[in-house]
């Protein structure tokens, strides 16, 4: 009888050290990951806010080149889409309106319009997360003064 030598197989399966190796490697990979990840949905409402503001300020621009002055305060951001009631009159007003509708901002929370502005002629801003003045991060003040940062 010819016997023939098998080679002896190694036991299939991962040693307790290689999974030990590849739990550090993830948990190493998730604490750099994961921080990024939890920031991506605030800035993305930080950028949602500030491209509304851009668009209101260019709609509020619109609508001072046809009435010659930009809406009261009192009038507020309402007079982009409906013909504003009170002084100054908006002789000009376009049928149609400026934009189809107002916004809210990315927190739900209305649009801040003043005018005189306190930052310049007019401002047009969101309280933040916290609809609250002032504050830092998700919860800062975004508004037309601050749009380039």
């Amino acid at each position: 009888m010819d016997r023939h030598i098998l080679p002896r197989r190694r036991a299939a399966g991962f040693t307790l050290i290689e999974i030990m190796v590849v739990v550090v490697i993830l948990g190493i990979l998730a604490a750099i990951v994961v921080p990024r990840v939890m920031d991506a949905p605030d800035k993305a409402r930080i950028t949602k806010a500030k491209q509304d503001i851009a668009a209101m300020q260019s709609a509020l621009n619109l609508y001072k080149l046809d009435n010659y002055v930009y809406p009261s305060t009192q009038q507020g951001l309402e007079s982009l889409v409906a013909p504003p009631q009170g002084e100054p009159a908006a002789r000009n007003w376009k049928p149609g309106g400026y934009i189809d509708r107002l916004p809210q901002d990315p927190w739900q929370h209305p649009y801040q319009y003043l005018n005189p502005g306190l930052h310049g002629e007019i401002d047009i801003f969101s309280l933040g997360a916290d609809n609250a003045p002032g504050g830092d991060g998700v919860n800062a003040d975004i508004g037309n003064w601050n749009l380039g940062g």
